[in-house]
């Protein structure tokens, strides 16, 4: 999967799972029905922004992305379906052209987070189950913390 393909698709998923939660909380203070859909997309949303904002860091890395494209990358993860207008933007700029820089047969690392994302990149496998871990990790810590805004009755 190239760096494209995976950023276009998480961006998608950061949207759905942002809609999925906007339903929700429709549900859970307008209708006042249920909070279940606060509770299962709120969590399902949370899993995937993260995802988003660990990817976007290894795009900065990979793809020599600014300091402004990474940080304007993980904040339109914040508001509601920015991240699609920013991975089209992305596109639009060449910013997401070409494939993995620091792969197996890529260039060598020149920093220690190029070093690092060449290491993840030479084992797939092991790249997939230190963002899977990752991902879970944040989300726990994230599950810990509690909601951002104190919760009503």
């Amino acid at each position: 999967m190239t760096p494209r393909t995976l950023y276009r698709r998480l961006a998608a998923a950061e949207v759905v799972t942002w809609a999925l939660l906007l339903l929700g909380m429709v549900l859970k203070y307008v209708t006042r029905t249920t909070d279940l859909g606060v509770r299962v997309f709120g969590l399902a949303h949370g899993v995937v922004f993260i995802a988003f904002c660990l990817v976007t860091l290894l795009l900065w890395v990979n793809q020599r992305w600014t300091l402004r494209e990474a940080a304007l990358g993980l904040l339109s993860a914040v508001p509601p379906f920015l991240t699609i207008w920013w991975e089209r933007r992305l596109e639009r700029r060449g910013r997401l052209e070409g494939g993995w820089r620091l792969g197996r047969d890529g260039e060598q690392p020149v920093t220690p987070a190029e070093r690092v994302v060449a290491t993840l990149l030479a084992r797939p496998g092991v790249a997939v189950g230190v963002g899977v871990a990752a991902v879970l990790a944040l989300t726990a810590v994230a599950l810990v913390a509690g909601p951002p805004v104190p919760q009503q009755g």
